[in-house]
């Protein structure tokens, strides 16, 4: 918890809460706390803590509740995600009403990281390493391939596309596509196998994600697997965007949101599955939104193959199957996989919760994490 350090002028009334994901990977819950240790120092008159909604601790209400303990009458919480997808729009909403209705503390939600100039400048800074450290490259000669987390919600998905474009205008890069590393399609694995083919001699990859983990080093491997087979061509690897300065900026952003518009929300859902009638996803307007994580909150177990970045071994492990195998194995009984893996796929695997089928998941491009549940 962050309790060093802080100024004397300490509001006692009012705390900001950064609401995480959680990782059982080490590396990317130090990555976590040093984000948040960024943004106390931003606010040295206010508390700063950080909870988990799953696979890490302090969980969100063990937060909540050492917030009450210190007499905290108000409580700003701001999503530490990319996008509005899952669990910005339903699962740490649904535990943060629960809990404020249960305990009477004022909680006021803010809105994801997004898309803005700030966000935009961070991924664009993230690339323009990958051209200071290989100062032989051109970046109009160069492919930029951008990896997304991937959900079942295409409003998200499509917002890491606009976030490769602006890279590719922003930049001047010869060409850029976006994939996914689960969930949605395309895979990274086969859409690098496309790309390879446009006859770049330099492919960047550009993991779109906050901290490190199993999907970053996932990432690395399934490239690893094309450039096989690619002996011409050089896949380069950019950062994921951590604690870059610009991605603090719009945390503080977020903040300044709610400080100066008496809690007023931005979030856009002119696009949202569950208020707009978006073509393919009109089963899911009006849904009841709801936490799919209660099993998960607060668990809080380390993956001891870390070191303390993940370094695939729990794949290795259990041959995580590629692109191939996954569309060889999609017919027949489940593929098993560690907890560890497990932890970063479990979304689709809560078939007791009432929620709709990714109308895609039949998609030759997809993970098999996809396939339509038994209906037994």
């Amino acid at each position: 918890m962050i309790l060093d350090n802080l100024d004397s002028k300490l509001n006692n009334q009012v705390a900001i809460l950064i609401c995480g994901h959680g990782s059982r990977n080490k590396l990317a819950i130090t990555e976590f706390q040093e984000l948040t240790q960024f943004i106390q120092k931003r606010y040295p008159n206010f508390l700063v803590e950080y909870g988990f909604l799953e696979f890490a601790k302090p969980s969100l209400v063990d937060a909540l509740d050492k917030l009450r303990d210190l007499s905290i009458k108000k409580v700003i919480a701001i999503p530490a995600m990319l996008f509005a997808a899952g669990h910005v729009k339903n699962d740490i909403p649904s535990l943060l009403m629960n809990y404020s209705s249960k305990t009477g503390i004022e909680i006021i939600y803010g809105r994801e990281l997004g898309i803005n100039n700030l966000m935009i400048s961070a991924a664009c800074e993230r690339v323009k390493d990958v051209f200071k450290q290989n100062n032989t490259l051109k970046p109009e000669e160069s492919l930029l391939v951008v990896v997304g987390r991937g959900s079942s919600d295409p409003d998200a998905n499509s917002n890491v596309s606009k976030i490769t474009r602006m890279i590719v205008e922003g930049i001047g890069l010869g060409w850029g596509e976006t994939v996914f590393s689960g969930v949605t399609f395309p895979l990274v694995e086969p859409g690098l196998k496309n790309v390879a083919r446009l006859g770049y001699k330099n492919i960047i990859i550009f993991p779109y994600f906050l901290f490190s983990g199993v999907l970053v080093t996932r990432i690395k491997r399934q490239s690893d697997l094309v450039a096989i087979n690619n002996p011409n061509i050089s896949f380069i690897h950019a950062k994921y965007l951590s604690s870059q300065s610009y991605v603090v900026d719009t945390f503080v952003e977020r903040i300044e949101e709610i400080l100066n518009n008496e809690g007023n929300n931005f979030m856009n859902c002119s696009t949202c599955k569950y208020r707009s009638n978006l073509f393919g996803f009109e089963k899911e307007v009006g849904m009841v939104q709801e936490s799919h994580h209660d099993h998960v909150e607060g668990l809080g177990i380390s993956c001891d193959l870390c070191d303390p970045e993940c370094n695939g071994a729990c794949e290795i492990q259990n041959q995580i199957p590629t692109h191939n195998q996954e569309k060889s194995n999609s017919g027949g009984g489940d593929y098993l996989e560690n907890e560890h893996v497990e932890a970063h796929q479990h979304e689709h695997n809560h078939h007791h919760h009432h929620h709709s089928i990714y109308p895609n998941s039949k998609h030759p491009l997809g993970p098999v994490t996809l396939r339509l549940p038994n209906k037994d």
